[in-house]
């Protein structure tokens, strides 16, 4: 249930997207007075779903789901009309338009989902402010991945500052290293403060090994609820129960009870609980899946968070600030992309849809849209025969020489663009398939 849930969010955020990007377009085409053709969400090849019209423009849904356009008049573009290009210019034709009027009908859909993901970053503060665990409320420590223990991190350390700044929240930790090339890292161990250093080859090692998350916050193993009917319900496990053991083997923290616990699937044994001060041993069996049947309570609930709300007014220079920041850190993390060990980092429409709650939740979906929002309007903006931005370089190379590019050059370097995005699609979702079938 929870894949559906996920593919219909992604569908959705992305149709919204697509729709506004190319609403970008279509305004400042017919702010200009250049015809726009079609309007369409999805690709149209051979037929579409539904189609309309209204004006010289016919609005439709095609079946193939790879994004959406907008034929505009006198353009090449995706659709490779020659026919057309082979008449005369007419006066309410893209090429007939000045360089500079040109220029804004290509950025539109760029500066549309920039625009939108400010809008939603705004709206989001106001509704429900932001919220994030200080990395100092980690009383228990932190716990990172194996591959952070190599340059001598341990589980309960606490990274204070990097670099000697100081750290504010966690998530800064991986942002720092992959993406500022962090040499220093001060720690509380016990009672002392040490400095490890990061070698320059820890990055390599972060994404050769696919690190999904470096550092978690370190958390007791705490019983928020029990599920009815559930082995730990037949235990008499209650609600703020720490289980601390299993048998003989003691597990203070949750990384030690879950491995545990998978080693007893299917057997009867004791599980110790620290209940209001007072050790009790309880008798349990354990389902065959290595599961008791409760719920954890979440490190918001047993660590606290630093809540920050916003009036209208005050969300929305915070959303125009959020939405420059994740611009900023988005176009940093990049150049990782041309890494061998980066390159395999790169994902398709399961990868984008995993980034999705399993199950509904509209602060995580709009969240999640205006962050795809931002990536869009990006990827968009490189200078790729086929995207916007490799439009734009050519239109920008005209204002500058006053030379016009051949439509001959034009039409070559857009199936350049097209075969070389089709090769990167491919990649991407091949890189999905591979992750998949290695889980089996």
């Amino acid at each position: 249930m929870d894949v559906v849930v996920k593919i219909v969010q992604l569908i959705l955020s992305l149709s919204i997207l697509v729709i506004l990007h190319e609403f970008g377009h279509f305004f400042f085409a017919r702010l200009f007075k250049v015809r726009v053709e079609k309007f369409y969400l999805f690709f149209d090849p051979w037929f579409s779903i539904f189609k309309f019209k209204k004006g010289d423009t016919e609005y439709g849904m095609g079946w193939l789901p790879l994004g959406g356009y907008v034929k505009i008049a006198g353009m090449i573009d995706e659709s490779m009309d020659k026919e057309q290009m082979a008449q005369p210019p007419k006066p309410y034709e893209f090429r007939s338009k000045p360089a500079w009027q040109r220029l804004l009908i290509m950025v539109g859909g760029v500066v549309m989902n920039f625009i939108t993901a400010i809008v939603i970053f705004w709206l989001i503060l106001f509704k429900w402010g932001d919220s994030y665990i200080p990395a100092e409320n980690a009383r228990y420590g932190l716990m990172f991945h194996p591959v952070a223990h190599e340059i001598g991190l341990q589980d309960g350390d606490h990274i204070l500052a990097i670099d000697g700044k100081k750290i504010e929240n966690i998530s800064e930790i991986v942002e720092a290293v992959l993406i500022d090339d962090a040499a220093d890292l001060l720690v509380l161990r016990g009672d002392s403060q040490l400095h490890i250093p990061v070698p320059m080859s820890f990055k390599t090692t972060i994404l050769s090994n696919e690190v999904r998350q470096l550092v978690y916050f370190q958390l007791p193993t705490i019983v928020d609820s029990v599920m009815p009917a559930s082995a730990a319900s037949e235990a008499g496990l209650q609600k703020n129960d720490v289980i601390v053991a299993i048998d003989t083997v003691s597990t203070p923290y949750l990384q030690h009870f879950s491995p545990t616990l998978a080693n007893y699937a299917g057997k009867s044994t004791d599980i110790t609980v620290n209940r209001g001060g007072a050790l009790i041993q309880l008798p349990v069996k354990i389902d065959n899946s290595g599961k008791l049947g409760f719920y954890l309570t979440g490190a918001d609930k047993i660590l606290g968070t630093e809540q920050i709300n916003y009036t209208l007014a005050q969300a929305f220079p915070a959303g125009i600030n959020r939405g420059v920041n994740t611009l900023t850190s988005y176009v940093k993390q990049f150049k990782l992309v041309f890494t061998k060990e980066g390159a395999k980092q790169l994902g398709g429409f399961g990868t984008i849809g995993n980034l999705f709650p399993g199950t509904w939740n509209w602060q995580s979906f709009w969240y999640m849209t205006a962050f795809l929002s931002i990536i869009l309007a990006f990827m968009n903006i490189l200078p790729i025969p086929a995207l916007d931005g490799g439009h734009v370089i050519f239109l920008l190379y005209e204002i500058v020489t006053r030379r016009k590019p051949s439509e001959k050059f034009m039409e070559h370097a857009q199936v350049t663009g097209m075969l070389l995005l089709l090769g990167l699609l491919i990649f991407a979702n091949g890189n999905d398939l591979i992750r998949w079938l290695g889980k089996f």
